[in-house]
């Protein structure tokens, strides 16, 4: 058995991470892959953290492309091989004419789950303008979005299964800058990369709108490093990259800003 309690101690998405925990000791018991349920980022980082403590599970995630927000996740004893290809999930392709009511990425999820459907059965929606979109989902619901999904918004729909090979990704934009602070806090490294004032960040900060690699946090002096990802909610991403010592002894600080 798992160490249960001690794991999900100071865990802020504690259904997800129990949830996760009991998987894994079912694919110990059983020798077979375990699968999660589509997970957010927050609650993909932190299942991720919490097992990397743990030798006798390995995990895989996997969203259908490179940069996918939800993901599944694959949970197998340690001496089984475990791949991405066993993360099971499909992509479908919800076609219809947006050229005179455009639909947003919350309109076709919405139309998805006026079906019946959960939302931890979806993974991303890519939104294609007048084109329609395209969705990752579990296997299990191709047929029956198939069948029920006929309309979003004011527009007919045709919803059909397609390669993951056929996913219109775009690559995110960013931009990459260069700042040079007194210190590694997180106020002040955040406030360069966004382009807001430092007083304007705290009040981000004080309100628990600022996650650092998925978790949320309220300290504006926290001290940021190489290979954090802020994120600001509504505001983007942005990650911390290489930093070195000026001569003056300040920290310049390259940062990739995802917009």
């Amino acid at each position: 058995m798992l160490p249960r309690e001690e794991l999900l101690k100071s865990v802020e998405n504690r259904d997800s991470v129990a949830r996760a925990i009991d998987q894994a000791e079912q694919a110990i018991k059983t020798w077979e892959v375990v699968l999660t349920d589509f997970l957010s980022p927050p609650e993909l980082a932190e299942i991720q953290r919490v097992f990397n403590r743990l030798t006798e599970v390995q995990l895989v995630a996997w969203g259908g492309y490179p940069q996918a927000e939800r993901q599944r996740i694959a949970i197998a004893r340690s001496e089984l091989p475990l791949e991405q290809s066993q993360v099971s999930l499909v992509a479908v392709e919800i076609a219809g004419n947006f050229l005179f009511d455009t639909a947003s990425h919350r309109d076709f999820l919405g139309a998805m789950l006026g079906t019946g459907i959960v939302r931890e059965k979806t993974g991303d929606v890519i939104v294609l303008g007048e084109r329609g979109a395209q969705a990752i989902v579990a296997p299990e619901l191709v047929e029956f979005l198939s069948m029920s999904l006929k309309q979003v918004r004011s527009v007919p729909v045709k919803t059909q299964q397609i390669e993951l090979t056929e996913l219109k990704v775009r690559e995110p934009k960013k931009k990459e800058l260069t700042t040079v602070e007194a210190s590694l806090r997180l106020d002040a490294i955040a406030s360069a990369g966004f382009g807001m004032s430092r007083s304007k960040m705290v009040d981000f900060i004080d309100a628990g709108d600022v996650r650092v690699n998925w978790k949320e946090v309220t300290q504006a002096s926290s001290q940021v490093k190489s290979g954090d990802l802020i994120a600001i909610r509504s505001k983007g991403r942005l990650e911390v990259g290489e930093i070195a010592v000026t001569k003056k002894e300040r920290y310049r600080v390259q940062l990739t800003r995802y917009m």
